[in-house]
């Protein structure tokens, strides 16, 4: 199992998605004239924008939320160390890179999932990138292989991932046993998965927001207790990212790092925020209004609060004491504040890593509906298998784990950019009808007539501004 995944690690990581991410990030950015940049302001603004009432979709803040519950996870605290003690401080260069450029993948992959959702016989939206492979480029084929290896890595491989850090941080602070701990969060998912995504999104939007704040406060207190040596380690991430400074692992280390940790973290271009955007019903009332807010969502992600921890392990001389992943950061914040450090470090990874787990899940049942196995059997089994794989993670060695992820997650990113890539035309048309409208000064509506090439592709019910 260990030669297989490693052989598919070396093709995803060594060959196609060290490039083809970078490439069609700074693709979309070009197509789209810079949009995370433009339109920040407007990002900010569809994410707080009055919800529209739709009894089988969700707003877009709980979108928002859930999203961040699966981006904003151990990839924010244990993987930024990861990329620090493997490539060097200049890994958090590449992981900006990654997230900036990447802010314009996530825009198009979400707008995508808009617009081809569709309604299920429950009346519940559901949507994703195997439906836009399946109706936008009429390979459906192609929408089962990656619904399949979505399962794959979101509801069955990222739990254990998710779950090996938790117990990891919880034994480090507390003492307490891998397996106790796994048990534990076993019970406390399964009450929140067996509610639905409804109630997923519920719990996201209360938890998660909390805690990012929490967690950026603290971050914030240490850095400017610190202010003076700041400049400083800029200046060394900077140096270590284009090998003016000698780093771990080189130039080569420093953006192999980087690129993977941070995709891990934000999942821009990997194909799994869209199966949560498409299940919102946007205001304003255009696919391209939740591809903002999906965007923003990598910003927050990446820029601010991976950024924050990098900061304190850099500020806190802790890289030199030989530990690595969520150990590292522990250690850093206990430089910074003493042994509520190591604790708080603790509870931040369980409430992050938690919602990353029912997050992730989503997006799993979500696929399992693409495949048309979302039947009563069918999810139970899913959530069975979902909620195994956390005491299994919990136990497991941290590098079986993570590299298990990286060739799930490489999978689903190829298949993804692939066909983003063949659809990019139709983003940036629905880009231009979304700020042209703004510019006139309207509220931008999608009005189906205008993509007479759609219109057969997509769901009538779904945009029809007068349905009963």
């Amino acid at each position: 199992m260990a030669a297989i995944i490693d052989f598919l690690n070396t093709i995803f990581w060594g060959y196609i998605l060290i490039y083809g991410l970078l490439a069609v990030g700074v693709y979309f950015t070009l197509r789209l004239g810079f949009l995370q940049i433009r339109f920040f302001p407007e990002m900010i603004r569809t994410v707080f924008q009055a919800p529209q009432s739709d009894r089988g979709g969700i707003s877009p803040f709980q979108a928002l939320c859930t999203s961040l519950a699966s981006r904003v996870g151990t990839g924010n605290l244990a993987g930024v160390a990861v990329a620090i003690a493997l490539g060097g401080p200049g890994a958090i260069f590449w992981m900006w890179v990654v997230a900036l450029i990447g802010m314009a993948t996530s825009y198009a992959e979400s707008t995508l999932a808009q617009l081809y959702k569709i309604r299920d016989e429950n009346g519940q939206l559901r949507g994703g990138p195997a439906f836009y492979i399946a109706k936008g480029l009429k390979a459906p084929w192609a929408g089962a292989v990656f619904s399949l290896a979505l399962i794959l890595a979101f509801g069955l491989v990222f739990n254990a991932v998710q779950a090996n850090s938790i117990a990891g941080a919880v034994e480090g602070a507390f003492g307490v046993n891998k397996v106790v701990t796994g048990v534990v969060l076993t019970l406390l998912a399964a009450i929140v998965i067996f509610g639905g995504i409804k109630r997923i999104a519920r719990i996201s939007e209360i938890v998660v927001p909390v805690m990012a704040l929490l967690y950026l406060v603290i971050a914030f207190y240490v850095i400017f207790s610190n202010i003076h040596d700041v400049p400083a380690v800029f200046a060394l991430i900077f140096k270590s990212a284009f090998g003016i400074e000698q780093a771990a692992g080189g130039v080569a280390g420093a953006l192999l790092n980087g690129v993977k940790r941070g995709l891990f973290s934000n999942e821009a271009g990997m194909g799994s925020a869209p199966n949560i955007a498409a299940i919102a019903t946007p205001n304003p009332h255009h696919p391209s209004s939740q591809g903002l807010v999906q965007a923003l969502g990598v910003f927050i992600d990446t820029i601010l609060i991976c950024t924050a921890t990098a900061l304190m392990i850099l500020l806190s001389g802790a890289l030199d004491s030989g530990e690595t992943g969520i150990k590292l950061t522990q250690a850093a914040m206990t430089e910074h504040v003493g042994d509520f450090g190591n604790s708080f470090v603790a509870i931040a990874i369980f409430f992050f890593a938690f919602t990353s787990i029912i997050g992730n899940y989503s997006y799993a049942e979500n696929a399992l509906t693409f495949l048309k196995l979302a039947n009563k059997p069918g999810i139970f089994i899913l959530r069975v298998l979902a909620l195994a794989m956390i005491p299994w993670g919990a136990y497991e060695s941290v590098a079986m784990v993570f590299n298990a992820a990286d060739a799930a997650m490489g999978l689903m990113a190829t298949i993804n950019l692939i066909a983003i890539l063949f659809l990019s035309g139709l983003v940036a048309k629905l880009t231009r009808d979304y700020f042209s409208q703004r510019k006139k000064g309207g509220n931008p509506r999608f009005d189906v007539n205008n993509f007479p090439e759609v219109k057969d592709e997509i769901d009538l019910s779904v945009w029809d501004e007068h349905k009963k």
